[in-house]
């Protein structure tokens, strides 16, 4: 395993672009595009003002970089840098921005949520789409998010389904992408719509109430109700929603922290998966990460890489053991008194093979659960030192990123787990991860900063350097 070098950073915006050649990143106004694999420089392009979210076409020809404080929206072209449009929305601001499928047409939304603009850099003509659902107000990067949840395009790119608030009732609209017309317009029976999501395969959308009502409805794409679930009344509900890639899955983390899996078929629970304070079951393999500081002989220091020495050298080392049942997972108790507690399933993942699924619970926020889908039962539990931020699995294989806001970087597989400290001057902390699509490389996002790392090209996590379980 090997790393880049540290390069500056802002807002943690940094993405690969969908064909892999590419790796943008923001530094205050300016937007710089490296090659991927030998991160030099290709691009570097001067915004107006301070980005506040970058998003790469489809084709990875252009880049869009969203000004929310602005309400304005740049777009570069990597074929003609010479070229550059600019999408002004007024003074009625902007919360989101995203590219259509095609990567032609640009989706804005302002800040008072009248309509969504459609702008297409071909013909330079504009369509209107109204009612878009509100979101709740606060941060506009966290607003542009939960917009996202109301707007959802089929993976073939073909269909839109927009959530809209209309007569104080919710409703959901699908468009057709090639020319933005109406095909089907519905209501949906929540009380507040709170996201919708297609099924990969693109024949079912799933729409789902917010925390205040349990209920999850399926959709056929022409508006037909395939089936209501909820799993129980008169309590917090749903966390988080993610299909399976196969689209035969579609799992539900509940804040009562339990992830319930919906088959394709019936639409019925199949299994549901708890996350106990205390695992007993000796099948089940726990992963314990436990630092220590080494001795630092010259012997030691003479093998290391010069700017390797004045950071991880002070960071004590890190490894996984394997805990003998029972094991007792560090818990977090809520604050009762402070809305959106500190409880329930909040992130989950179905691996690309659609073998595992990893879960989160919240007030068990030290560990990561993966489960096995096929025989639905748990796999393993890795349990931190700090509080997990983010997890991610390999776009090629079963093979799950988790960082923790420390300098470490863990990876997990089937055959084990690996902690690895990322070298650098200064203390370098990583808040945040994404994979590239070859799964060769992992893009490792800090405050200010960001590097690189890439992986080996032989199957497994084994072939990175650092200290893994004893039974590997």
């Amino acid at each position: 395993m090997n790393f880049s070098e540290l390069f500056k950073l802002s807002s943690l915006l940094c993405k690969f672009s969908p064909d892999g050649k590419y790796l943008a990143s923001c530094v205050q106004y300016r937007l710089v595009v490296r090659d991927a694999n030998t991160l030099q420089v290709v691009q570097l392009y001067t915004c107006l003002d301070q980005i506040q979210h970058i998003e790469w076409s489809a084709d990875s020809l252009f880049i869009l970089c969203a000004l929310y404080k602005r309400g304005l929206v740049q777009v570069w072209s990597l074929e003609q840098p010479e070229w550059h449009c600019k999408i002004d929305e007024g003074s009625a601001g902007l919360v989101a921005s995203c590219w259509s499928p095609d990567g032609r047409h640009i989706l804005n939304t302002t800040e008072f949520h009248l309509r969504i603009t459609v702008w297409s850099l071909c013909t330079k003509s504009v369509s209107y789409i109204k009612y878009p659902k509100a979101c709740q107000q606060g941060e506009l990067a966290k607003a542009a998010q939960k917009f996202l949840k109301s707007l959802a395009f089929t993976r073939d790119g073909r269909y839109l389904a927009l959530a809209e608030r209309r007569d104080c009732r919710d409703y959901v609209s699908i468009f057709v992408c090639s020319d933005w017309q109406l095909l089907r317009h519905f209501d949906t029976d929540t009380q507040d719509l709170a996201g919708i999501e297609w099924a990969p395969n693109g024949c079912v959308l799933a729409a789902w109430d917010s925390c205040l009502e349990y209920k999850v409805l399926l959709y056929s794409l022409d508006g037909r109700l395939l089936s209501t679930y909820c799993a129980y009344e008169w309590s917090l509900g749903i966390k988080s929603v993610a299909w399976s890639p196969s689209s035969q899955f579609l799992a539900v983390g509940s804040y009562d922290g339990k992830v319930r899996v919906l088959n394709h078929v019936t639409w019925k629970m199949i299994t549901e998966f708890g996350h106990p304070a205390t695992i007993n079951n000796p099948k089940i393999v726990v992963y314990k990460e436990a630092e220590k500081s080494p001795p630092l002989g010259l012997g030691r220091l003479a093998f290391l890489p010069p700017r390797a020495v004045a950071g991880p050298l002070s960071s004590p080392e890190s490894k996984y053991e394997i805990a003998e049942v029972p094991v007792s997972l560090q818990t977090l108790k809520p604050a009762a008194d402070r809305a959106n507690p500190r409880i329930g399933v909040g992130a989950l993942a179905f691996s690309p093979d659609n073998y595992f699924l990893a879960t989160r619970n919240d007030n068990i926020p030290n560990a990561v659960w993966v489960w096995d889908v096929q025989k639905l039962r748990l796999f393993a539990v890795l349990e931190q030192l700090s509080a997990v931020r983010a997890f991610q699995w390999d776009p090629r294989q079963p093979r799950l990123a988790v960082c923790t806001g420390g300098s470490k970087v863990y990876l997990w597989s089937p055959a084990g787990c690996v902690s690895v400290q990322v070298p650098g001057e200064g203390d370098f902390q990583v808040l945040s991860l994404c994979w590239h699509l070859s799964g060769d490389s992992l893009a490792l996002l800090g405050k200010d900063h960001f590097c690189l790392c890439f992986l080996e090209t032989e199957e497994g996590v084994g072939t990175a350097s650092g200290q893994r379980g004893d039974h590997t």
